[in-house]
């Protein structure tokens, strides 16, 4: 299986790389592939979940850095 990247853009979407299995909330499964696909995260899309660039004229402005996960302790056997 190929290496899939995300990377979340300054105040933009999630910069999306490699072929990957995007599942909508109905449960129905697309396969989406191509040199880059864009997330939304400012929620103005029209073409959500798929970023149309409304990100530069609504104000969305992302405060959150990604944070390390907590460590999770190994289960007793």
């Amino acid at each position: 299986m190929d290496e899939v990247n995300i990377k979340a853009r300054e105040n933009g979407p999630y910069l999306i790389r490699g072929t990957f299995t995007l599942t909508d909330a109905d449960g129905n499964p697309y396969t989406v592939q191509g040199p880059n696909v864009a997330l939304c995260r400012c929620g103005g899309s029209e073409t959500k979940p798929f970023c149309d660039g409304t990100h530069r004229t609504n104000g969305f402005a992302a405060t959150e850095r990604a944070v390390a996960p907590e460590a999770v302790p190994e289960a007793s056997a």
